[in-house]
């Protein structure tokens, strides 16, 4: 693989069909590609191509990422399992309006903020507001009724 041919490789990528890309997986990773979506694949496959090309991250910034990984969940396994953009960054607002009162809650590191009380769940906060049961994702708008977020 010389470098000047990367780019059209990548470029390829859009085109190939979902078995060539799994073929290529295959070749790139030594294993069986992963039941994940077409742009996933993609997406991957470009790393890999560009990883083995132009080498992978130095291990110093490798060990720098798992620190700040453990920082972040504490080394607690289950939390590093939980997908990072499902969660709003700490210190954003919500804001919703119920019954003609605006109510706005802080994202907190370790749950939420309403009225100066801490929350572990959208959904308390929800049914404080409401008086009724809500999944507070939906009640705050970070997901629809169908279930995407």
């Amino acid at each position: 693989m010389t470098p000047d041919t990367i780019p059209a490789r990548l470029a390829a990528l859009k085109t190939t069909s979902t078995p060539d890309l799994k073929q290529q997986w295959r070749d790139l990773f030594d294993s069986e590609p992963p039941p994940f979506n077409r742009r996933y694949l993609e997406s991957r496959l470009a790393y890999r191509i560009q990883e083995l090309a132009y080498g992978g991250l130095k291990p110093e910034t490798v060990r720098r990422l798992e620190r700040l990984g453990e920082e972040l969940d504490g080394g607690d396994r289950k939390k590093s399992r939980i997908r990072a953009d499902t969660m709003p960054i700490t210190g954003t607002r919500l804001m919703r309006e119920w019954q003609g009162v605006e109510h706005v809650v802080t994202v907190m590191s370790d749950g939420f903020e309403w009225q100066g009380r801490p929350y572990k769940s959208l959904s308390a906060i929800a049914r404080a507001i409401t008086g009724t049961r809500w999944n507070g994702w939906v009640f705050f708008g970070l997901k629809n009724h169908r279930g995407r977020t």
